[in-house]
């Protein structure tokens, strides 16, 4: 697949905040590639460089082969971004607003707008300043995808909408991902991103702290087993791999090493089993386990205050 984001030793400063270490980032057409981590980790400051709003103080960032800081007139023609925090002209209609936008990249398709402004349930004729946080969040979202770009920069997207609107955006990342563009989806939904996630790319203060597909991720965390069985507490005890086994209304509930789960498997067997239900970590656990309940409040978020300008 063709690769339309590779980044290689990014570094970032704000003062002697080191907001990127090294970090490497490779996203390739037709992939929706989840971008996780606590705040402050660097996410933001990542796709403002990729963007051309800031450049870095080291490494090297590529937008379709071309350098953001340097080329981002042409990168900007091949790409729509959507932010988690929209601020919008109050003056302006949400039609105005979509047009206007849109205009920037050579207008929409005025089929896939009229379709999209349908399926969000936006009314475009209310100005800007009576809008709540969804709407401005769905203005966002239909300048984006009405009109095909190739990659897709996706900051916190679904930020106030609603679940049947979650629901319409999702729908629109597979619709854009089928048509083989590439999709940065930066989230805090870990539901939303294991839903539609290829890949997945967390980071931490800065640097990759895991990357992969998410299958292959699995292994940072358990699996959940219920079994309902004869078996006692204390033979679950003993077996390796196990770990916290509990009796809970008659079935028994424990954690499990994904490594571990076939012997465990073939143990039970040795008792009756009525029931069992084995459940794959998901990336929500994983997230958790990787960092810690409070490893993100430890730090700043330096995301939310670095400057978004271009430094002179």
């Amino acid at each position: 697949m063709d690769t339309v984001i590779a980044a290689s030793g990014l570094v970032k400063r704000y003062g002697r905040v080191r907001a990127l270490d090294g970090l490497d980032l490779a996203v390739a057409a037709g992939e929706v590639h989840g971008f996780l981590g606590p705040n402050g980790a660097g996410k933001s400051t990542t796709i403002r460089v990729l963007l051309g709003l800031v450049r870095a103080n080291g490494g090297e960032a590529r937008v379709f082969g071309l350098d953001p800081w340097a080329d981002a007139v042409a990168v900007h023609r091949e790409l729509a971004a959507v932010p988690g925090d929209v601020a919008l002209w109050p003056n302006l209609t949400g039609g105005e607003t979509i047009e206007l936008l849109t205009s920037l990249r050579g207008g929409a398709d005025p089929q896939l707008r009229d379709r999209l402004v349908r399926d969000f349930e936006l009314d475009v004729r209310k100005h800007a300043r009576s809008y709540s946080k969804g709407n401005r969040q769905k203005v966002a979202l239909i300048a984006a995808f009405a009109r095909r770009a190739r990659l897709y920069l996706l900051d916190e997207p679904s930020s106030g909408l609603d679940p049947l609107m979650e629901a319409v955006f999702r729908a629109e990342v597979r619709r854009v991902r089928a048509e083989g563009a590439a999709v940065l989806l930066s989230s805090h939904v870990l539901s939303e991103v294991e839903a539609l996630a290829d890949r997945v790319t967390i980071i931490r203060r800065g640097r990759v702290a895991e990357r992969g597909a998410l299958a292959d991720l699995r292994h940072l965390t358990r699996s959940s087993v219920t079994v309902s069985t004869t078996a006692p507490v204390s033979v679950l005890s003993t077996m390796a791999g196990v770990h916290d086994p509990v009796e809970i209304g008659g079935s028994l509930r424990f954690s499990a090493d994904a490594a571990s789960v076939p012997a465990i498997v073939a143990r039970l067997q040795a008792y009756r089993v009525d029931a069992l239900t084995v459940e794959p970590p998901s990336l929500e656990e994983l997230f958790l386990r990787q960092y810690g309940a409070d490893d993100s409040a430890s730090r700043a978020d330096h995301d939310s205050t670095a400057p978004v300008g271009r430094p002179r």
